[in-house]
């Protein structure tokens, strides 16, 4: 990784070390949405899926449940969050399934850390918004996408549908834990989509506060 990467996995490594271990108890109530992503993977049989920014890889554990026949991958810039993760896998007896390596989402280079090029599906679950360089993000994920396979994102929206104060609070919430919604997502899909001859589908949801987007490579 390159100087911007180490110092962004040194964020997160500070940001998490403790936070890691009530992670997902804390973080259901509020990422909305991936269980709809996750439904939505649909990987053919003997599918490969990769998840840009894996965290404690409680949605690689729910999607290899609910996806059995596919093989899943993971990266995260933190090292710590991988610690944790590589625990809940053992403990749902994934290790085997699931295969997670530290990596900048920005710069992956999928063969090198997987020997693996292109997947059937790609995804980010709330991550995106917590990744400097997003759209170096975006373009890299999309590179790796098979043809016919398909990019998944599930974040948090533009907030516009709700109360301007309520938006301003939580945007204001979120910059504690350094989350920055990405209010031109929609707009650099679309330009990947059309440079790709891909198939854009976009839903804000919740009034905004969440968005779910899929593009599908031709």
């Amino acid at each position: 990784m390159n100087a911007a990467s180490d110092a962004h996995a040194a964020l997160m490594d500070r940001n998490y070390r403790l936070q890691r271990h009530v992670y997902d108890l804390t973080r259901r109530h509020y990422l909305l949405g991936r269980d709809r992503l996750i439904e939505a993977l649909k990987p053919p049989a003997g599918g490969t899926v990769l998840e840009m920014g894996s965290g404690t890889a409680s949605n690689l554990i729910a999607a290899a449940t609910r996806h059995p026949d596919a093989r899943f991958y993971g990266i995260d810039i933190s090292s710590k969050m991988l610690e944790t993760a590589r625990a809940a896998l053992a403990r749902h007896d994934l290790s085997d399934r699931v295969t997670l390596r530290l990596a900048d989402a920005a710069t992956l280079d999928a063969r090198a850390c997987f020997g693996v090029e292109r997947f059937d599906r790609v995804f980010f679950s709330y991550s995106l918004s917590m990744i400097p360089d997003w759209r170096a993000a975006l373009h890299a994920a999309f590179a790796h996408v098979k043809q016919g396979g398909t990019l998944h994102i599930v974040d948090f929206g533009s907030m516009d549908g709700l109360p301007s104060l309520a938006r301003q609070a939580l945007r204001m919430w979120l910059g504690h834990f350094s989350v920055t919604p990405r209010d031109e997502l929609r707009t650099a899909l679309a330009t990947i989509a059309d440079d790709n001859s891909a198939t854009l589908r976009f839903s804000p949801l919740w009034r905004g506060y969440a968005c779910y987007a899929a593009v599908a490579r031709a």
